[in-house]
């Protein structure tokens, strides 16, 4: 294979394949050339990826060597899109009856919803996580567009058990925002005793959703290494329950009469 040929598939690979360890042998096997050869490959497509600022190759030496992509966004990119997104949602025809914000749009937007994906990845990329959990319906997008950066699966809590899933664990827990008491629910096989986790939701007022998932999953003993929240309410009213976690935007006035929403970056720069 010529070269111009072997990068374009390699990576092709790389992008497709995000922090899966191949050895050098393999690429070997797979396109006819030498490892001295393919380690030019690399050394060239990991200038560009570093340049693009969407990454880099991971390379390890030695017997059991070899190479992965790391996906990230450079801090200068992810600081342009989550502005971005902060001028998007400060259009006033956005506002719902009730003071509330149409953020569906985005959320189901396949593009939009990647790279909000690939921020939170880059933000967590030097924890290990073994798995993404989200609460039913609307994180679902977000939790899928993270998990496929950090190469790992993603587990959904819901309100309400079901038949298909077999036998589940459930809590009650009291909404942060409305102070009801609520219903979450896991089965038993969707998550491994210990399992490193990422919780990803697309809002937060208050955190007794997120406060929810976090006893729910104690029940597993499982380890929450991360919280990413899409956009999260500035309301001085209301007493936050979650302290640590990482927001892209922060709402902090929907104004229902004059028509104004103002919105800013939330706490992702800051950390």
């Amino acid at each position: 294979m010529k070269r111009s040929n072997r990068l374009v598939a390699l990576t092709n690979f790389f992008l497709e394949n995000p922090r899966e360890h191949r050895q050098l042998p393999y690429f070997s096997e797979i396109y006819g050339s030498s490892k001295s050869s393919l380690s030019e490959d690399l050394d060239i497509i990991n200038d560009v990826f570093k340049t693009e600022s969407i990454g880099y190759l991971e390379r390890n030496s030695g017997a059991t060597g070899g190479v992965k992509y790391i996906p990230e966004f450079s801090l200068e990119k992810s600081v342009q899109f989550i502005n971005e997104l902060c001028h998007k949602l400060e259009d006033p025809t956005r506002i719902l009856p009730g003071g509330y914000l149409y953020m569906s749009d985005i959320l189901g937007d396949p593009r939009q919803t990647r790279e909000i994906g690939r921020v939170f990845a880059s933000a967590f990329s030097q924890r290990e996580i073994d798995v993404v959990v989200t609460v039913a319906t609307k994180g679902i997008p977000l939790a899928y567009a993270v998990a496929s950066f950090l190469d790992v699966p993603v587990v959904i809590v819901r309100r309400d058990p079901k038949v298909t899933e077999g036998s589940s664990v459930s809590i009650n827990y009291v909404s942060g925002s409305s102070r009801k008491i609520q219903t979450m629910v896991l089965p038993k096989r969707s998550l491994q005793e210990g399992a490193n986790v990422c919780i990803i939701d697309d809002f937060m007022k208050a955190g007794g959703t997120i406060t929810g998932m976090i006893n729910l999953l104690e029940e597993f003993d499982a380890n929450v290494k991360a919280i990413g929240v899409l956009a999260e309410a500035d309301d001085d009213e209301e007493e936050r329950v979650v302290d640590e976690y990482t927001s892209l935007v922060k709402i902090r006035n929907v104004d229902s009469k004059k028509k104004y929403i103002d919105v800013h970056s939330g706490n992702f720069i800051e950390i």
